[in-house]
């Protein structure tokens, strides 16, 4: 995919150069058990824990864990983020705002790591294509399939990158973080940072992913 910038690095590691804004969607947290759960934003963490919300902030900055993924914080969290995955419902709701900035809301490319365990017989059989250190299946179909999960077994998998065919946005979800990056135009980043349903914040693109870029909180 032109115009990715190194691996690792920051949002342009995962989201091409040259998208007049982008977008950070945090993947929510979740309090309670057994069927009776609540979404806990990444906002409502920082707040309290003393830390400072941002765009670039990381969940163990946040929680004060040299880990990149604590499963839970008692009182706060019982259940970290979904990592490498967008939540379904998530997805849903993202789908529905982008299919409207788009001239082919019924092309868009879904490109799924072929490392998942249980992919679909069709995922599996999709063509692949490489990027630096992930080797993806790539698969065409309506906006609205990025709801669809890839695995054929219990349990959810959203696919990795997606795209329309006019390559007006990409949305991106890196297999080891807990956070979608969208990189779009100016009316579809107002409109996705004003859906009550998503906690979402506009980015930097040239912003560090790794668990230890948090410059506002740094780990100690």
């Amino acid at each position: 995919m032109a115009g990715l910038r190194g691996f690792a690095d920051s949002v342009l590691s995962l989201v091409p150069a040259g998208f007049p804004a982008y977008v950070r969607v945090f993947h929510p947290a979740s309090r309670g058990r057994w069927g009776e759960t609540s979404p806990v934003r990444w906002g409502e963490i920082a707040a309290l824990s003393g830390t400072r919300a941002h765009a670039g902030m990381q969940l163990g900055a946040l929680t004060g864990s040299s880990e990149t993924q604590p499963a839970f914080w008692p009182g706060v969290f019982d259940d970290r983020p979904e990592v490498g995955s967008l939540p379904p419902e998530l997805a849903a709701v993202l789908a529905s705002a982008l299919a409207r900035h788009t001239t082919t809301p019924g092309r868009c490319w879904f490109a799924a790591w072929e490392g998942f365990g249980g992919i679909r017989a069709d995922v599996q059989s999709a063509p692949k294509f490489d990027l630096p250190h992930r080797s993806y299946h790539l698969l065409v179909g309506p906006v609205t399939a990025a709801a669809e999960s890839t695995l054929n077994s219990v349990g959810t998998q959203s696919s990795s990158l997606w795209w329309p065919d006019d390559r007006a946005w990409c949305v991106a979800t890196e297999i080891d973080l807990d956070t979608t990056y969208i990189g779009c135009d100016d009316a579809c980043c107002r409109e996705i940072l004003a859906l009550r349903e998503i906690e979402a914040l506009l980015i930097d693109p040239a912003t560090g992913i790794a668990y230890d870029s948090d410059l506002l909180n740094p780990l100690k």
